[in-house]
């Protein structure tokens, strides 16, 4: 504990900052996870054949109230449809996009900034690496010639402290954004294929 306190303190002030970049990256990386594991996390497979039994049976208010019982993005864009059941098929897709519209940004909110996070505490750490030098080359040239390698040694070697808790902050910030950006483009296509099949029903009832 007593060496990770030593090379944070080390590294300057600018290891501050980076600490600060690191505690935001990390918020997100647990907000966009609860959120799309936990709050949008639905059977939907299982939910649409329920959905499509409704419809054959001609039940949309049962419908509706089925899309009522959850709160994710697949059953909010469903029911949109399906308040728009019996209209034309235009009216019905048009609801659909409406509602993916709204529903779908909400899946990729926020997950950007990891990208632009791991970016800042990577040139943060160099950053503070060239002003740790600056100062180090400072010290060495008011220092007396035997001192002035060990000096350049030592500051050099502090300086690099902020790049390496930068790339620290930047690899977990890089791998999660990937890893988020994946799950949701596969929630999205599957939004996107189960909302068609139940577009095809709707339109199928109304004919």
């Amino acid at each position: 504990m007593e060496a990770v306190i030593g090379f944070f303190r080390d590294g300057g002030e600018f290891m501050y900052v980076i600490l600060f970049v690191l505690i935001l990256g990390i918020s997100i990386i647990i907000e966009r996870l609860l959120y799309i594991s936990f709050k949008n996390r639905i059977d939907s497979t299982a939910f649409v054949n329920r959905i499509i039994e409704f419809i054959q049976r001609g039940n949309i208010n049962n419908a509706l109230e089925f899309c009522n019982m959850s709160n994710a993005a697949l059953p909010r864009i469903v029911r949109a449809g399906l308040e728009e059941a019996g209209k034309s098929p235009k009216s019905i897709q048009s609801a659909f996009e409406l509602a993916a519209m709204v529903e779908i940004p909400k899946l990729e909110r926020r997950t950007h900034f990891l990208a632009t996070i791991a970016n800042v505490a990577t040139l943060m750490g160099l950053l503070g690496t060239i002003f740790g030098l600056i100062g180090s080359f400072q010290a060495v040239a008011q220092a007396e010639a035997a001192l002035k390698a060990q000096l350049l040694t030592a500051g050099i070697s502090v300086a690099m402290n902020t790049t390496a808790f930068g790339i620290i902050t930047a690899i977990p910030c890089m791998l999660s954004h990937a890893y988020i950006q994946e799950r949701t483009n596969a929630i999205v296509d599957e939004i996107n294929q189960n909302v068609a099949r139940v577009y095809r029903r709707l339109v199928a009832l109304k004919g």
